[in-house]
């Protein structure tokens, strides 16, 4: 098959996050598929972007065509972002016009907001291709409900249509969100579209991928363990979204206990988790930055149990599908979730404990609770998540799963 998949914020190997798409392109390319990647040049999620000469660039990527779209950077989430999607969206549609040379079998629109499918079902219309219509988050909603935007604004208003579009337009939809479905009929989709495909994890990059700690981290980790201490670690950015503060509270409340809190990361609110630590008297928890992408599975490897922790909103009613989820359970650890959501993947595999989201009471409970089971227990529950991300999240298995609904018959 020849396919294009469309995601503005795609990257790589070497641009960093996002990974999904390169996953998905390289098990379809090693299956002898073409795959061409169209991305923006400038995206807030990428640690790199490519070195932008005029409106295109394209690169081979693991035998992958990647093309990179120019578009104007921007700050946080204010008019500029706006500018940077109606940028792409329009540069996409002025590619995308230009690809008459070869039959292109499926087009994969796949960025987080909607308007990519306006291009890309324009001309898979045209070249009597599928169009498949795969959903991130669910915009505009997220934005109403996270963001606080009113549902009559205009730009909520373009982004409403542009899902209602999407949904009927679309031959298949792909949701990473399992209980999406239902949200999805009420916008336009008909049932027999819907396949959901979650979030997933390289396997092969984990288990080759393995180096080793910076000095500073591997000499305080040794030291947290060499005193005996249970050692909690959360990795990852530190948000707002991350709802950190609950673990600083939990902390002090178990702060007579021989427990360690290893934070992990950079982001917006690590200053305020400083300070909050510090109000406390804390000198059990320990802030360090964060580590390359490939030190990530002798991180995890070196904690006791590690913590993932989201802000109640009535958004994730729909599911989620975290990458650090995923991350965790390879590591073969008991995961400590502070979550409320449509699903609960830690509770379906056995591999830690589910509690209230903010609350460090519950977090500091189910914190003492796995200390005080023996290390072949807490060893058991690692294992039992490991083997659940095998057999439901590898990206080798999701990648055939994807592939068969492009090469199967349109409902």
């Amino acid at each position: 098959m020849n396919i294009v998949l469309i995601n503005h914020y795609a990257g790589s190997r070497e641009h960093g996050m996002e990974y999904r798409p390169y996953y998905l392109a390289s098990e379809w390319v090693k299956k002898g598929h073409d795959v061409t990647i169209i991305a923006s040049s400038f995206s807030h999620v990428r640690t790199f972007s490519p070195e932008m000469n005029g409106p295109l660039r394209t690169d081979d990527i693991d035998g992958i065509k990647y093309v990179w779209l120019k578009t104007p950077s921007y700050p946080g989430n204010g008019v500029k972002r706006a500018i940077n999607i109606f940028s792409f969206t329009w540069s996409l549609y002025r590619y995308l016009s230009k690809l008459t040379e070869n039959k292109i079998d499926a087009f994969i629109a796949s960025s987080t907001h909607p308007l990519d499918m306006i291009p890309a079902g324009i001309i898979a219309g045209k070249m009597n291709a599928k169009v498949i219509y795969e959903v991130h988050d669910l915009w505009p909603l997220s934005l109403i409900e996270l963001g606080g935007m009113s549902s009559k604004h205009p730009f909520i208003l373009l982004l409403q249509w542009a899902e209602n579009h999407a949904y009927r337009k679309a031959d298949i939809v792909v949701s990473m969100l399992p209980k999406a479905k239902d949200h999805m009929l009420q916008h336009g989709m008909d049932k027999s579209k819907f396949h959901y495909i979650p979030n997933g994890i390289n396997v092969s990059e984990w288990n080759s991928s393995r180096s080793s700690l910076p000095e500073t981290h591997s000499r305080i980790l040794n030291t947290i363990k060499e005193n005996g201490s249970f050692m909690v670690m959360y990795a990852g950015a530190h948000g707002i979204a991350n709802a950190l503060p609950s673990l600083i509270q939990a902390a002090n409340i178990v702060k007579n206990d021989p427990i360690a809190f290893v934070l992990v990361g950079q982001g917006p609110e690590k200053e305020h988790l400083r300070n909050l630590a510090d109000q406390l008297g804390l000198r059990n928890v320990i802030f360090l930055p964060p580590v390359d992408k490939t030190s990530v599975p002798e991180l995890l490897s070196r904690a006791d149990a590690l913590f993932i922790g989201l802000k109640k909103e009535p958004l994730f009613r729909f599911g989620i599908s975290p990458n650090k989820l995923m991350d965790y359970l390879m590591a073969g650890k008991p995961v400590i979730q502070a979550i409320d959501a449509g699903n609960d993947i830690v509770t379906d595999s056995g591999s830690g404990m589910t509690t209230e989201p903010e609350n460090h009471n519950q977090i500091a409970d189910a914190i003492l609770q796995l200390m005080r089971k023996s290390i072949p227990e807490r060893e058991d529950m690692g294992l039992r998540g490991r083997e659940y991300v095998l057999q439901h999240h590898d990206y080798r298995i999701l990648s055939e799963q994807f592939l068969s609904i492009l090469q199967g018959p349109v409902s």
